[in-house]
């Protein structure tokens, strides 16, 4: 059975006050991120179903993000700065948890209604073979036109449940997840060995890849939502997609099982152009295309990365401490 719609509102009784509910960890990994941790747990206080235990790997921050943390009940481990990894840091913090059902934020990931939570683990209970589960991201209040399509190209209202099989009509974008507002069943999780340690990022979605592979199905739950967004310069956006080129480049397994990248990009491209089109926004085409352009090299950059230079890779990439460690 392939990819297929559904809607995870309706059917599934409360997860709240009941004995019998598994223990749930919440986990953030942390640096700086004062401006939005407050928001952050207050909008987790108010959620309906609460976490047995909330963990936190904080790469040695400069602000207030230690103490907003502990103020807020959670368990705060301090990593130094230099040894923050994108799937290290979650399976260590992961491993040393206590709950059967952990629940992945980044920090500037604002849950949008008081029963999202609630609504993102239940797949993991009523859905034999959902392993994983990913909530929707909203723009944030402050996002661009362009970013605020991005979310809604990722991200659409229809929750559907995805398999391996679904891989011949969605190619790459079968295992699109995003650890930034995720849900896993810890003991299968534990069996793929978490998340794997060394990767520029995308800890995710390689894990999902070995989690589809295995016969295991992951669900997208669009009634569970955060507010989540980025208003990338051009800079920023050519970096990003060279990111995410490294990170086809060095694990081309992805591309070879699940395919090309290529073809999500272009769809992309054609929906922002339609939206920009129907909503007359004519004047903001040639940054669109500009985007476009950058993307596309940054990630044409990244893909061959080990043919460049070695000093201009960190320039050209949003994770420049990973590339001391991985010159």
């Amino acid at each position: 059975m392939g990819l297929r719609e559904t809607a995870f509102s309706e059917g599934l009784p409360s997860l709240t006050n009941k004995s019998s509910n598994p223990t749930i960890t919440v986990i953030v990994p942390t640096l700086n991120g004062a401006d939005t941790l407050g928001e952050f747990f207050a909008a987790l206080k108010m959620q309906h179903l609460q976490p047995d235990e909330i963990l936190v790997g904080d790469s040695s921050s400069e602000d207030q993000s230690i103490a907003i943390c502990r103020a807020a009940g959670a368990n705060v481990i301090i990593l130094d700065r230099a040894d923050f990894d994108h799937g290290g840091t979650r399976t260590m913090l992961a491993k040393q948890s206590r709950g059967e059902i952990l629940v992945f934020f980044t920090q500037d990931a604002i849950l949008a209604t008081r029963d999202a939570l609630e609504r993102l683990i239940a797949p993991l209970l009523y859905a034999n073979k959902v392993v994983c589960t990913y909530g929707r991201q909203l723009p944030g209040k402050n996002a661009s036109s362009i970013a605020a399509h991005l979310r809604l190209f990722n991200y659409p209202p229809k929750s559907a449940v995805r398999n391996f099989a679904d891989h011949h009509r969605l190619g790459l974008k079968t295992i699109f997840i995003s650890n930034s507002f995720a849900a896993y069943k810890k003991n299968l999780l534990s069996e793929f060995d978490y998340f794997k340690n060394g990767l520029i990022f995308g800890e995710d979605t390689c894990a999902l890849g070995r989690i589809l592979a295995a016969g295991h199905e992951v669900a997208y739950v669009a009634e569970a939502a955060v507010y989540h967004s980025h208003n990338y310069t051009m800079g920023q956006e050519l970096r990003r997609s060279f990111d995410i080129g490294v990170l086809h480049g060095s694990e081309k397994w992805l591309l070879d099982t699940y395919g090309k990248a290529e073809g999500v990009g272009a769809k992309y491209i054609q929906s922002v152009f339609t939206m920009l089109l129907k909503e007359r926004r004519y004047f903001l085409i040639p940054d669109c295309l500009l985007r476009s352009a950058l993307k596309m090299i940054g990630y044409k950059l990244g893909r061959s990365y080990k043919h460049l230079p070695a000093s201009w890779r960190p320039h050209l990439s949003m994770q420049k401490p990973w590339w001391q460690r991985h010159p």
